[in-house]
């Protein structure tokens, strides 16, 4: 008998088991302004000195940047990530300078604050009807070199966001994992005291 991978038993809000990254997208047209709510949700996301390391630079279907964004992904993802509204790449900033200043150091947690804005950012999505679907399968250097990012600017991920789709639409493979996912048990990640010998 199967059990259901997001069952909880404390309270956990809906929201963070709503969300989950589907792979099938009913290719539909996101209004900006839907977009711009998701950005905005991630501008609140908290950051070292808020500082508000990340940057997201995005393409939407129905845009001029929208073949050049697929084309950065790997053919994995390009196959599945062609049906979404919004490509994003989200890149964090690996310098800091202290507020008013211009000498800048290495920041330690430009990645750590760069993922805050990207869960914020999906759990607006989420709120919103939408779906999220981070990804790694990118060509990270072909995108540096298309995109005219800067070396001190780090690539953390790629993003397909839409609403989902009927999950015929993909490989068999592929629809077969088309489901929320469980997560491990606390007692597999946190622990009082010393790290676990």
């Amino acid at each position: 008998m199967a059990t259901n991978p997001r069952a909880v038993t404390r309270a956990v809000d809906p929201l963070f088991l709503e969300r989950w990254s589907p792979r099938a997208f009913d290719s539909s047209v996101m209004p900006q302004e839907d977009l711009d709510t998701m950005l905005d949700a991630a501008r609140w996301a908290p950051s070292a000195f808020n500082y508000q390391p990340w940057r997201f630079l995005y393409a939407r279907r129905d845009g001029a940047d929208w073949s050049r964004f697929l084309d950065l992904l790997v053919p994995g993802n390009q196959g599945w990530a062609q049906n979404a509204s919004v490509l994003m790449f989200i890149l964090s900033d690996t310098l800091i300078a202290a507020p008013g200043s211009q000498e800048f150091k290495p920041a330690h947690s430009h990645s750590f604050d760069a993922g805050a804005a990207w869960m914020t950012l999906a759990l607006q999505a989420t709120r919103m009807g939408y779906h999220s679907h981070g990804m790694v399968g990118v060509d990270f250097d072909r995108a540096r070199t298309e995109l005219a990012v800067p070396d001190r600017f780090h690539f953390e991920a790629g993003v397909a966001i839409g609403r989902q789709g009927d999950k015929a639409m993909l490989p068999e493979m592929l629809q077969a994992r088309e489901a929320p996912s469980g997560r491990n048990p606390i007692e597999s990640f946190a622990f009082a005291g010393n790290f676990p010998g």
